[in-house]
């Protein structure tokens, strides 16, 4: 078994986007080639309604796969081939936006006006930019809840993991995708494929990703500190970028720790991106672009 490093350890910046809402960019629009094959990781985390209630208006999306992951409050949604719906606190829609999609995302927060959910994004191969778009919307009683004996709870949305499966399925980049709960001062290993890129976005709790020597051990300048209280280098909202290997390793501070843990297999293509849209080539953007205008961007119906 060979652990994983980490590359880089960052906290996410304070963003604006649809008609207003104000979120948390975990990463995004550069350095696609850190997290190939994801793009874009936001964190729509809030308690002021004036902030999220202007949603995402109809907006355009070809080239990518849209994943959202709503932990509080309801996001209702509706595309210019008519579906529609609501999605809950622990559902999960994976949208493949294809050839071309014009869609809406509408939050509402909880009885006590909060929000909190993820949209992740993933890179389409050259192969599959222009297929047909589709939803696959996943209710929270079918995601998959596995406890290990030591308390550690994960939660499958894609992909295998502990023998479990998760229901998304036929996505391009074929991601592991698990919503992970460590209990307080446990420390576990975790293996992750040795041919994928791999992250992990902490939101609640604390802990440490490093290969302390001893469960309590912490790598950080204050850890060899007299009498120091204990540092963890990973709180909420870090974004974790794991370099190669075979497992990682978690150490959870005095509060638990609770993180996405995604992987991927890289796509390894050029990436031209305009704001909801990611071909291969400016050529491919700008008639993207061009057939907004002239109403011919929609493929299929």
């Amino acid at each position: 078994m060979s652990l994983r490093p980490i590359r880089q350890i960052t906290q996410p910046k304070p963003t604006v986007e649809g008609a207003g809402v104000k979120l948390q960019r975990a990463f995004g629009f550069g350095k696609t080639k850190d997290f190939d094959p994801f793009l874009l990781l936001d964190d729509f985390r809030n308690e002021n309604p004036e902030d999220y209630l202007a949603g995402f208006p109809w907006h355009p999306h070809r080239g990518i796969e849209t994943i959202t992951y709503v932990l509080a409050g309801t996001v209702e949604h509706g595309d210019s081939l008519g579906n529609k719906g609501k999605m809950t606190a622990g559902d999960v829609q994976w949208m493949t936006a294809g050839s071309g999609i014009l869609h809406q995302e509408m939050p509402k927060g909880d009885a006590r006006g909060r929000m909190h959910g993820f949209q992740l994004w993933a890179n389409l191969p050259a192969s599959l930019k222009m297929t047909a778009p589709r939803y696959q919307d996943i209710p929270s009683a079918a995601i998959p809840e596995i406890t290990d004996d030591d308390g550690v709870r994960a939660r499958v949305i894609c992909g295998e993991f502990w023998g479990k499966r998760g229901p998304v399925e036929g996505v391009a980049a074929d991601p592991n995708y698990v919503d992970i709960s460590v209990p307080p001062g446990v420390r576990k290993r975790i293996k992750v494929e040795t041919t994928r890129s791999a992250f992990a976005y902490v939101f609640a709790g604390a802990g440490t990703f490093r290969d302390a020597s001893e469960p309590q051990a912490v790598l950080t300048d204050q850890a060899h500190k007299p009498n120091a209280e204990p540092v963890y280098d990973a709180s909420n909202h870090s974004l974790v970028l794991f370099d190669s290997g075979d497992e990682i390793t978690v150490q959870a501070g005095p509060e638990g720790i609770r993180f996405l843990l995604v992987s991927g297999k890289p796509i390894e293509e050029p990436v031209a991106w305009y704001g909801p849209i990611v071909m291969n080539t400016q050529e491919e953007l700008r008639k993207a672009m061009a057939e907004l205008q002239d109403g011919t961007f929609i493929k299929h119906g």
